[in-house]
């Protein structure tokens, strides 16, 4: 061993211990999804504490010199059998009694028994150096080296730091009014069983209100089930706020909720509430099952493909190509989903897949942290057919490897992880909307595509708004860029309202017995609540300086070659909680929007003269800010809307009250600066302002590499004071203003350019027949975005492909 110890000593320098704070990649390749499992292992850069697979650690070595790499690899211990099972050789899981990840009693981290082998490789000579190895070599050589290799072992990975985190969704905070919970003196004692609520006579899911003893059915859930909303109804009439679930009393508490709080929660005070109502709560027995209980069953069915498609179809395992799955990380099945889809475009496959080489040879010392170079792992991983293979099974000590059902699959750590940073919700471990993750994923791609073909550019469209002032007839034209159609849900256009209607009322009769009837909605209804003409009552016109009201027609300027449609299934309850509405919708396989081309201007038509609203006027002639009334701001807010939001719904109505600011928030919850800084006409722009000297230069470069010149993206920060959404708007709003000036990023993208001239100022988008074919759909199973399952259906080669987290059917 001379030679390798004289090796090791000449690198010593290059061989670190991990110190608190340093990234170790020991379970996962930077570059591919390699790791200790895979064949010929990982080995982590015993320097930079990189983790390189058998087909990029000499690639490492060539460009950066190392030598020393901690060479790990695991190999699947078989299962022994137990005498439990039921003979397929996996032993029997313990049913969660927690709505917990990774916690005890919880749902179970799936967690496979490895034999590991750990040594140190030297490039090029590929020569190993093992523990026992190093006893023989000099003091120094074997204290560093075996230093490094035990920290190494025992540091955190970063891949296991962020897959499963603990999560408790059990977590329960002491209710602010169990401390001084008033209670009244109405002599109401409650029986121990034989339970009803006084309202529809419902016998389950029975709710005490704390205040006052009523018994009431709890909420209706999403299937028609669980109650009648006879306890929140009576909440939203008295305002007593806590109550208790009757049938999940024990000794040891019990389900409480406040319906004030809108959660659940904890009262140390609940034996005494209790007594109050003559419940003794040491001698009270579980019939019911808890909320959690209740969550649990609804989270271990998300996988059921009846939610999805008829019952009956028979589904077959695939593989190959195209055809990887994503493991779930713990409710990531929303990012699954989106990604699988984005890469079944060609530009997305063009874009990072076709130039992963590339990529990989100009990624920084750091690819981990490099978008790009994360993309383009992830989307190589999902088409190569590299891991899209069935997942061996072991067996028993003595049986034969055979696989199982689903695939190996990549785990898409490192790019949620990048993905997610600093974001609040998509860095953490809860479920999201997948609309909204598309959205900024969307966002992280223009902002990484300045220069070089931008693959978001498929969807990207021009929409046109079209509002005609009644009283006067003159037109307002704007455009402002999208990537998504949002279709309404018209619930008054179901098609069975008589069938509705029935199971309405066998509800609320208290027939436990009532069918689920769906509302179904034809997807042409959709289509015309989109395109319909819009009643705006409260429009400011420049034409006639007073408000009056307007027609909103909305068009598409241009069609993109993707279309992303999104149904708007979710929705405010009357509480002002997200609910999801239980329709069905058919959409069809192909779709005509032709019809829907925007036609600007027509001729003879006036339009209305560009001057913004005055500002309001106070007593005091000398403040030139106008006065909000606070009152309004305040209870706005207290619903949960943006305070700025709430500051433009109070100044564009006048102060003329919640009832109007309340109308304003409703139609304008979907425009692209809702939440932005409020910009007073002629004054200062509210809180979030800046300098305008001190123009963000992130911002200048988005809206450059969305086509427009520097000047023209200068001009749009400093009107709208350097807010890049509400820039971005007002550009598109001001194109004949920018016609004058200089478009540096050659414009249009589509061959629009005839006869020479010049594109026109503006985004570059494509523009095609707005005729499509339906190859996607993504589908959501749950009662909210917080919570429930998300698959994608893909069409490749003719056939429809469920994409189910690790699994992947034809069907």
């Amino acid at each position: 061993m001379g030679d390798v110890g004289e090796i090791l000593m000449s690198v010593l320098s290059t061989i670190r211990v991990p110190k608190p704070g340093d990234r170790v990649h020991k379970d996962e390749c930077a570059l591919s999804f390699a790791s200790p499992e895979s064949e010929g292992g990982l080995y982590v850069c015993m320097n930079s504490f990189l983790g390189f697979g058998s087909q990029y650690v000499e690639r490492h070595h060539a460009r950066t010199g190392q030598r020393a790499y901690l060479h790990i690899t695991r190999t699947r211990k078989a299962k022994k059998e137990d005498d439990n099972n039921s003979g397929s050789g996996h032993p029997p899981k313990k049913k969660p009694t927690r709505l917990a990840i990774g916690i005890e009693g919880g749902f179970d981290v799936e967690l496979e028994q490895y034999e590991e082998d750990v040594k140190v490789v030297l490039l090029p000579e590929r020569q190993e150096v093992t523990s026992e190895d190093l006893a023989t070599m000099p003091d120094v050589v074997r204290e560093r080296v075996s230093l490094s290799m035990a920290g190494i072992m025992a540091a955190d990975s970063v891949s296991h730091a962020l897959q499963v985190q603990q999560w408790d969704g059990e977590v329960r905070q002491e209710s602010k009014h169990a401390a001084d919970l008033k209670q009244l003196d109405n002599g109401l004692k409650i029986p121990p069983t034989g339970w009803r609520c006084e309202v529809c006579d419902l016998q389950e899911n029975l709710w005490m209100n704390l205040t006052d003893g009523k018994v009431l059915c709890g909420r209706r859930y999403f299937d028609g089930t669980g109650g009648n909303n006879h306890a929140l109804l009576h909440f939203q009439e008295t305002g007593y706020p806590l109550a208790v679930k009757l049938g999940t009393i024990t000794p040891d508490g019990a389900d409480v909720y406040s319906y004030d709080e809108d959660d659940m929660v904890l009262d140390s005070k609940l034996a005494e509430h209790l007594s109050h109502f003559g419940i003794d709560m040491m001698t009270m027995e579980k019939t019911e099952r808890t909320m959690t209980e209740l969550e649990i069953a609804v989270n271990q069915r998300v996988g059921e493909w009846e939610v999805i498609q008829e019952s009956g179809t028979t589904l077959r395992p695939l593989f190959g190509p195209g055809l990887t799955g994503m493991k779930n990380l713990g409710n990531s099945c929303y990012l699954n989903s989106v990604m699988q889809v984005l890469f079944t475009i060609p530009d997305f496959q063009n874009k990072y897949v076709a130039n992963i080489d590339k990529i990989i040879d100009e990624a920084p010392s750091d690819p981990t942290q490099d978008f790009k170079t994360q993309v383009a792992k992830l989307g190589y991983g999902l088409l190569s057919g590299d891991y899209s293979k069935p997942a061996l099974d072991l067996g028993d000590e003595n049986g034969a490897s055979e696989p199982r059902g689903d695939q190996i699959g990549i785990a898409p750590r490192m790019f949620k992880a990048l993905v997610g940073r600093g974001h609040p919700e998509f860095s953490t471990n809860r479920q999201q909307d997948a609309q909204e993750f598309l959205l900024h994923f969307i966002n992280m791609v223009e902002r990484n595509c300045r220069s070089g073909s931008n693959p978001s550019e498929a969807f990207r469209f021009l929409v046109e708004d079209r509002i005609v002032c009644q009283q006067s007839q003159k037109a307002k034209y704007t455009q402002r860029v999208e990537y998504i159609v949002q279709l309404p849900v018209p619930m008054d256009q179901a098609t069975n309202t008589e069938e509705l209607q029935e199971a309405e009322q066998r509800r609320e009769e208290g027939d436990s017995s009532a069918p689920t009837v769906r509302a179904q909605i034809p997807f042409t209804a959709c289509m015309a609540a989109l395109s319909e003409p819009e009643i705006l009552t409260d429009f400011w016109s420049s034409a006639v300086q007073a408000k009056t009201a307007a027609t909103k027609m909305t068009r598409f300027a241009s069609f993109p070659d993707h279309l992303v449609i999104q149904i708007k299934k979710f929705t405010f309850g009357l509480d002002w909680v997200p609910k999801k509405l239980d329709v069905s919708i058919d959409v069809p396989d192909t779709l005509d929007l032709s019809a829907l081309r925007a036609t600007g201007q027509q001729p003879g038509e006036e339009l209305l003269p560009e001057v913004a609203p005055p500002p309001l006027m106070t007593p005091d002639v000398e403040v030139k800010a106008p006065v909000l009334d606070d009152s309004t701001v305040s209870q706005l807010c207290e619903m949960g809307f943006p305070l700025e939001a709430c500051r433009k719904a109070v100044y564009y109505t006048g102060n003329t009250g919640i009832d109007s600011a309340m109308n304003w928030i409703m139609g304008h919850m979907d425009d692209s600066d809702f939440s932005a800084p409020l910009v007073l006409p002629g004054g200062s722009s509210g809180p979030g302002s800046t300098p305008t000297e001190s123009l963000s230069e992130e911002h200048l470069a988005t809206i450059v590499s969305m086509g427009f010149s520097r000047d023209q993206a200068t001009k749009a920060l400093r009107a709208t004071s350097n807010v890049l959404d509400r820039a971005v708007d007002w550009i598109f709003s001001h194109l004949d203003d920018l016609e004058s000036m200089d478009v540096s990023e050659g414009g249009r993208s589509a061959a629009e350019s005839e006869g020479g001239r010049d594109p026109p100022p503006g985004p570059r988008v494509r523009d095609g027949p707005g005729k499509y074919e339906l190859f996607a759909f993504i589908s959501h199973m749950g009662t909210s975005t917080m919570c429930g399952h998300y698959v994608c259906h893909i069409k490749k080669d003719q056939q429809w492909v469920i994409f189910n987290d690790q699994k992947e059917s034809g069907c």
